[in-house]
């Protein structure tokens, strides 16, 4: 599987981004697909989750009520709708995809077995 991450840009404080991730196929047993970030000189961090099948999604606190993640089955996309963005939002975003990946461990990144390339978002206060 192959992830292609695009939708980074350059955008101001309080403005939105939609980031796209494409899958190249859907493996059988995938079970999620989540968005992390990496900001320079920090480590690589959760942003938001959602289960293959049943939708459920999880997501940080950080971002709670101003990113939405989605998915569309048919195409092997998940999407990331960034809303009421800020600085601290600068950073590398990827897209993951991994299987039999339980609610525990949702959120780890060592969970995921297949990476996208990474997108850069900024935002400029």
């Amino acid at each position: 599987v192959q992830l292609q991450a695009s939708g980074g840009g350059l955008v101001q404080s309080g403005g939105s981004l939609r980031l796209s991730c494409a899958a190249s196929a859907r493996t059988f047993s995938t079970s999620a697909m989540a968005w992390f970030r990496q900001a320079p000189g920090k480590e690589r961090e959760f942003v938001a989750a959602i289960r293959w099948s049943g939708g459920t999604t999880s997501y940080a606190d950080s971002v709670k009520g101003r990113f939405t993640i989605s998915r569309d089955r048919a195409k092997n996309g998940v999407y990331l709708q960034m809303n009421s963005l800020k600085p601290e939002d600068t950073a590398v975003y990827y897209c993951a995809a991994g299987s039999f990946i339980i609610l525990s461990t949702i959120r780890v990144p060592s969970s995921y077995g297949y990476w996208g390339q990474g997108t850069l978002v900024t935002v400029s206060s």
